[in-house]
This record gives C-alpha cells, sequence and structure tokens, in this order.
C-alpha cells in the first residue's frame, strides 16, 4: 500500500515545486498579452505614415511620432536593465506587504494621459537611433526579446522588486505591465497628433 502512494506523492511534491517557481500561467499569459497588444497597436498606428507625418509637430514644444518611436526605444532598453537589476537584487517574499499598487490600477495609471508628466534629458529623442525605420526596428528587437524572456523565463517575478520608481515598490510582473502602459501612453499620443487639424494628409 506505501508502494502504490508514494508516486502520488512524488507527483504532488513534484507539481507544488513546479507550480511555485517562476511565473504562473495567469501572470505569463497577461503581460505577454500587454506587451503584444500595445507593440502591435503601436504598428498600427504607424503603418503607412510618410515622412511628413512622421515629423510633424503639432505644437512648438510638443513631439512628432517619430520622436515619440525614439523615446519608446530609448526606455525599452532602460527597462530591460532595470529588471536585470530587479533580479540581481534577488528574491525577497517579504517585501510583498510594499506594493505601490494592483496591477490594473498600476497600467492605468502609467498608460494614462490625463496627467502630462516632464521626460528626464537622458529619455529625450536627440536621432542616436539613425533614421525611423531604424528606430523603430531598435525598439521592436527590444521588445521582442522582452515578450521572448516572459513566455519563457523561469524567475519568479513576483518575489522579485523595485523600489526605485517615484511611485513606490513594484514586482517583476508589475514591471512588465509598466514596460507596456508607457507603451501605451505614447501610443496615444501617437494618435492624439494623427487628430491634430494641421496634420498632413500625406
Amino acid at each position: 500500500m506505501k508502494k502504490a502512494f508514494l508516486p502520488i506523492i512524488l507527483l504532488l511534491v513534484f507539481s507544488f515545486d513546479i507550480q511555485e517557481k517562476g511565473l504562473s500561467t495567469d501572470d505569463r499569459k497577461m503581460a505577454t498579452a500587454y506587451l503584444e497588444d500595445t507593440r502591435d497597436h503601436m504598428q498600427n498606428v504607424l503603418k503607412g505614415l510618410s515622412k511628413t507625418q512622421l515629423n510633424f509637430q503639432p505644437y512648438e514644444e510638443s513631439w512628432t511620432i517619430a520622436q515619440c518611436v525614439e523615446h519608446l526605444a530609448i526606455a525599452e532598453n532602460t527597462f530591460g536593465e532595470m529588471m536585470k537589476g530587479t533580479l540581481a537584487a534577488g528574491p525577497n517574499e517579504t517585501m510583498r506587504d510594499s506594493l505601490a499598487m494592483a496591477d490594473e490600477q498600476l497600467y492605468m495609471m502609467i498608460s494614462s494621459r490625463e496627467k502630462k508628466v516632464k521626460t528626464p534629458e537622458p529619455f529625450e529623442p536627440s536621432g542616436k537611433f539613425g533614421n525611423h525605420e531604424e528606430t523603430l526596428t531598435a525598439f521592436l528587437n527590444k521588445r521582442n526579446a522582452h515578450i521572448s524572456y516572459t513566455q519563457n523565463t523561469t524567475d519568479d517575478l513576483r518575489n522579485h522588486f523595485n523600489s526605485n520608481l517615484p511611485f513606490g515598490t513594484i514586482d517583476g510582473v508589475q514591471l512588465l505591465l509598466f514596460m507596456a502602459g508607457h507603451t501605451e501612453r505614447h501610443v496615444m499620443q501617437m494618435e492624439e497628433i494623427k487628430t491634430h487639424k494641421l496634420f498632413p494628409k500625406k
């Protein structure tokens, strides 16, 4: 009888071990979907735009669509470095009570265009990637790498934390949502530019 129960016990222990390590299936699907959807939304907004349209500046102090893309490419690299730092700090389950907000609240806050934020100088567009096509490729390469990481990682992102943000502590999964929400924020900015009354027709 004991022999009959042994495989079941081992299976339960092994299954529990798999469940507790790395991302849960739901977290993996959620984070991947946000990263993919915001990437695709940006590509759809950019599709077919001419050089004139990409470089149209609606107001004196505002960015062009091409500059928005460059800002996103710069930020995507930074998010990758932030994730490395978050993982390097090691897991710390005791910090779970320190989270600044829930997942959806974080995404909605980051993606919202209601409150304008001054961009720090290192994230200002300056033509560092070359032309628009090269800039977009730089963004897509990094975003696709982040998507691949999210789909395949065994890192326990819910127990890795980053406390270097102005609004408080977030976990590794929320850092991925921050990345996606930031993209959505600026894609909506691109859409606003396209609705300007002087936006070039071609």
